[in-house]
């Protein structure tokens, strides 16, 4: 039987929780055990896809087609675990369920309430598909204390009850603030954070406390008597240099020791963690460096390109190089000249994104990507700058736009408006809601025989998740293939563009899915490891 380990948090928000969570399933995964990590969010969005993401940062896309919360990246990142649609809830889609119900007449005209009809859903979802695991680890979004959360933690507290006795951990994640002024580290947001935590029914068995500097034994002490917790379980979880060392540290404060301990396993064998070795190796001694310039119009938020960061670093790892990033707002070579800000760099990297805003500057990174000869990455919106660019200087189509940005113009780039999903026929149109009808999750691809992409992937058929609503339109293929600008990869009916790159050119590739998000540490996405090895070539040129 599965054995749940639910991780809270408290004092402040951006703690790490999402990284806590990931680092120990890691720990536990490395020990020999089978992990499945969830996150319950309680903001009442159905999901983050319609969420702006100076709001809550990157989407996160699983093979299965679920817009959800970015911490499922690190989750994926840190196990290699696939993440589905059924290891993220909200308050909005238990909501929505319940109203559903209510309006069939299931609850046969009873009341419908939060207890026990909210927090059944909760825990129905919680215990849902975990026979094939041995611990399921729940992360609980948001602050204790915030109202919008009381109903996950009331359900993870009646879950205890639930459960077999021993089958259940609390681990709650706080910070320990050191203030200059007094020259002390500060337990008491702690101690309230706890106390907080106990007055809705839950005894966390464990502390992890946030820190920037080694919590002394008397402090270590302090908290155990005053919160209610071993000694041994207060965990110092101190900020490190690169995330990727965040096991090794959890390990050697006992972090995972003290979880089976919990659960009262004594003999569990120590965890492999040669991986991870290699890992923190790598990107600390690296041989070499590049520097990738991120053309987005997000970059204020860093959070909004998250595995984009983390892939560009598994990129530096597969060849041994420190990947240093140079964030640039697309908008501003709408105004000035590209060439100023972009020829130090040794690539060139365009994101996804929405809107007609800064998409001329993109624009203008990808022609000075391609008349330079500096190595191109295009992601989603990137492929489609990048093809609006081949279109109107090298096939003479000076109007070409998208129809993304209005009505004018020749629509290079159209609103998709139907494509197989399996053996299923999704159709959209423009009066579609704009939450969950994109093309959503994993697909295949077909790659040119020959081509620069199927020598990066070794393979001529690929699968890849996609979250878009408008695509290149292939009625210009012919046009721009004449021109230099070829469809490498495309969807198995040949309908749907995937890939596109210039031959001829040192590294010039744009793609209509995400590769970031299945790129790991331990595994980097050949995309991103091929990309930064030709950044690197040109670094040894300039």
């Amino acid at each position: 039987m599965a054995r749940y380990i639910f991780i809270t948090g408290g004092v402040v928000s951006s703690l790490g929780k999402g990284l806590a969570s990931a680092a120990l399933g890691a720990l536990l995964q490395a020990r020999g055990y089978r992990v499945r990590l969830r996150k319950l969010d309680p903001y009442l969005n159905v999901d983050p896809g319609t969420m702006s993401p100076y709001q809550h940062g990157e989407v996160y896309v699983t093979d299965d087609g679920a817009e959800t919360d970015l911490d499922l990246g690190h989750y994926e990142r840190f196990t290699g675990v696939p993440a589905s649609r059924g290891d993220n809830v909200t308050t909005g889609q238990i909501y929505r369920d319940i109203l559903a119900k209510e309006r069939r007449g299931d609850y046969l005209g009873g009341t419908v309430q939060v207890i026990p009809h909210v927090t059944d859903a909760i825990k129905n979802f919680v215990l849902s598909d975990v026979d094939d695991v041995d611990f399921v680890l729940c992360e609980i979004g948001g602050t204790v204390g915030d109202i919008e959360g009381l109903p996950f933690f009331e359900a993870i507290r009646q879950l205890r009850n639930d459960l077999p006795r021993g089958n259940s951990v609390f681990v709650h994640l706080t910070l320990l603030p050191f203030i200059p002024a007094a020259g002390e580290m500060k337990t008491k947001p702690t101690q309230h954070s706890v106390k907080e935590l106990r007055s809705i029914g839950i005894q966390p068995d464990i502390l992890m406390c946030r820190c920037d500097r080694p919590i002394p034994e008397s402090e270590k002490r302090k908290i155990a008597l005053f919160c209610n917790v071993r000694e041994s379980a207060v965990i110092e979880a101190r900020d490190v240099d690169t995330i990727y060392a965040v096991p090794h540290c959890y390990h050697a404060e006992g972090l995972d020791t003290e979880v089976l301990t919990a659960f009262g396993i004594t003999d569990a064998p120590e965890p492999d963690m040669e991986m991870w070795d290699e890992v923190v190796s790598s990107v600390r001694e690296p041989e070499g460096e590049v520097t990738i310039a991120i053309v987005g119009k997000y970059t204020e938020l860093k959070e909004a390109y998250k595995s984009l960061i983390e892939s560009l670093q598994h990129g530096g790892i597969s060849n041994n190089v420190k990947v240093n990033l140079e964030w640039m707002d697309a908008q501003i070579f709408e105004k000035e000249d590209a060439a100023a800000y972009l020829e130090k760099v040794n690539g060139i990297l365009v994101p996804g994104g929405f809107g007609e805003r800064g998409s001329e500057g993109k624009i203008a990174a990808a022609n000075f990507a391609r008349t330079r000869n500096v190595p191109y990455f295009g992601i989603c919106f990137g492929m489609q700058m990048a093809v609006l660019e081949a279109a109107r200087n090298m096939a003479g189509i000076r109007d070409a736009t998208s129809s993304e940005f209005g009505l004018s113009g020749t629509p290079v780039v159209g609103l998709m408006t139907e494509w197989v999903d399996g053996e299923v026929l999704e159709k959209r149109g423009l009066s579609s809601d704009l939450g969950g009808t994109m093309r959503l999750g994993a697909f295949e691809a077909y790659l040119k025989q020959g081509s620069r992409a199927e020598d990066i992937y070794g393979t001529r058929v690929i699968s890849e998740r996609h979250r878009h609503r408008y695509e290149v339109n292939m009625d210009y293929r012919a046009q721009l293939e004449a021109k230099g600008l070829i469809f490498s990869g495309v969807s198995p009916d040949g309908v749907l563009p995937e890939i596109v790159e210039i031959p001829d050119h040192p590294w010039y590739i744009g793609v209509q899915f995400h590769p970031e998000l299945k790129s790991r540490p331990f595994a980097p996405h050949p995309l991103f490891a091929s990309f930064i090895e030709a950044a690197l070539t040109q670094s040894r040129l300039v």
